[in-house]
C-alpha cells in the first residue's frame, strides 16, 4: 500500500526531474506573485520570502506591507506597496480593496506571516479568501488567522505549509477522525497525511524527522533534509506552483528538491 501513494525523493534522483529541465528562462512567463505579511513590529517574513521567491526563479513579485511599515521602508524596496493599517500598525479591513486588485495582477498569492494578533487582520483575510479564487499559499502567522475558518481546508487552490504544532490544529478543528501526534514517526504522518487531503481540499506541506513531506490528494512525496526554514520553503513551492500550475503535486516536490538542493 506504501508504494502507491507514498513517492521518495533523494538529493540525488528527483522524482520529476523533467520538470528541472522545463522551467521557463524568459521572466516574462516565470510567473507573478503576491507576498502579503509584516505589521509595525516586523517584516521579516515577506522580506525572506521575496528573497526566496526571487532565489526559486520567479518573474515577477511584489509584496504588500501595512501602510504603518512605509517610513520604515522608505523607498528602499521597490518591489513594495501599502495598504491601510490599524493604529497598531497591522492591516486593517479597508485594505481589501487594494489587496484583491493586486492579487488580479498575481498569478498566485503567498501569505508569508508577520501579521500579528489583530482581530481585524483576521477579518481581512477571512474576506479575501472568500472572494480571491486564485492560487493561495499560507505560511507562519497567517494559518493563526484562519485556523478558525472551515473555508481554508475546503478551498481547493490552497497549500498550507506549516509545522506539526499548527497542524495539529487541524484535527481538533475541522473534526477530523485522526489528529497528529508530535510523538509520531514519519510512516505514520505519511500515512495520516494520505487519509487528510483524501478528504480535505486544501494541500499539504510539512517538516517532520528531518524530512519535508508534500501531501495532495493523497499522494505523498518526502525529501530528506537537514534544515528547513518553512518561509522560504513556500516562496519556493509558490513559484514552482505558478510555474506548473496542472502539475501541482509533481511542482510541490519539486520546489522541495530545488529548495534542498539550492543551500
Amino acid at each position: 500500500m506504501e508504494d502507491i501513494f507514498w513517492h521518495k525523493q533523494t538529493a540525488d534522483k528527483p522524482l520529476f526531474a523533467n520538470l528541472l529541465w522545463a522551467r521557463p528562462e524568459n521572466k516574462r512567463i516565470a510567473g507573478k506573485l503576491l507576498i502579503v505579511g509584516g505589521n509595525k513590529h516586523g517584516f521579516a517574513a515577506p522580506t525572506l520570502a521575496f528573497n526566496a521567491a526571487v532565489k526559486a526563479g520567479v518573474g515577477s513579485a511584489r509584496v504588500f506591507l501595512p501602510d504603518a511599515l512605509r517610513r520604515v521602508v522608505g523607498t528602499s524596496f521597490a518591489e513594495a506597496e501599502f495598504g491601510a493599517s490599524t493604529p497598531s500598525g497591522s492591516f486593517g479591513q479597508q485594505a481589501l480593496a487594494q489587496l484583491l486588485e493586486l492579487a488580479e495582477w498575481s498569478d498566485g498569492v503567498l501569505l508569508a506571516g508577520d501579521f500579528g494578533a489583530s482581530s481585524e487582520t483576521a477579518i481581512l483575510l477571512e474576506k479575501f479568501i472568500s472572494k480571491y479564487q486564485g492560487q493561495l499559499t499560507l505560511t507562519g502567522d497567517s494559518f493563526d488567522s484562519l485556523i478558525n475558518n472551515p473555508a481554508i481546508l475546503r478551498r481547493y487552490n490552497t497549500v498550507i505549509t506549516t509545522g506539526l504544532a499548527r497542524l495539529q490544529k487541524i484535527g481538533t478543528n475541522y473534526g477530523l477522525k485522526k489528529s497528529i501526534k508530535s510523538s509520531m514517526d514519519l510512516l505514520q504522518l505519511v500515512q495520516l497525511l494520505h487519509e487528510w487531503t483524501s478528504e480535505i481540499e486544501a494541500f499539504i506541506v510539512t517538516e517532520h524527522a528531518a524530512n519535508i513531506v508534500v501531501a495532495v490528494n493523497g499522494q505523498i512525496s518526502t525529501s530528506p533534509v537537514k534544515e528547513a526554514n518553512l518561509t522560504d520553503l513556500a516562496a519556493y513551492a509558490s513559484v514552482w506552483w505558478l510555474q506548473q500550475p496542472q502539475k501541482l503535486f509533481e511542482a510541490l516536490s519539486t520546489a522541495v528538491y530545488d529548495f534542498s538542493t539550492s543551500k
